[in-house]
Parts: C-alpha cells; sequence; structure tokens
C-alpha cells in the first residue's frame, strides 16, 4: 500500500494526489463516494447518477453556474 497526503483548504476543499485520480481512472467532473466506517475511510468513484446518493435526484441543480453560485456553503 502506498501512501499519498494532500492538504485541506480554508474552505474544507482538498485536492485528489494523481496516485488516486489515476488508479481510480478520475477526470474533471467526476463523482467520488466516501464510505466512513470508525476507524476507515474508503474513497470510491461513483456512478453519476448513485443510487446511494440522495441528492442525485436533483441534478438539474448541478450546472457550473450552480456550483459556482454556492461555491461557499
Amino acid at each position: 500500500m502506498r501512501k499519498v497526503y494532500s492538504r485541506l483548504t480554508e474552505k474544507s476543499k482538498v485536492a485528489v494526489p494523481k496516485l488516486v485520480r489515476d488508479t481510480l481512472g478520475l477526470s474533471s467532473g467526476d463523482r467520488i463516494r466516501f464510505r466512513v466506517t470508525k476507524q476507515l475511510v474508503i474513497v470510491e468513484k461513483a456512478d453519476q447518477m448513485d443510487a446511494d446518493d440522495p441528492f442525485s435526484a436533483f441534478s438539474e441543480w448541478a450546472s457550473d453556474a450552480d456550483e459556482k453560485a454556492y461555491a461557499d456553503l
């Protein structure tokens, strides 16, 4: 297992390291899912309309303009 690091910004954003992006086949706009247990957080590539995501029904509000407008929330 390799370890890679990233840093959390003041707005709680984090860059996904290249090794992780390459391993998961991620590119700009892809969705990721976090599975959380008491001792572990697993990052996975998520389907565009992941059934586990209760907000996936609101995809019409997921434009670039919406992302920019609500970036500070």
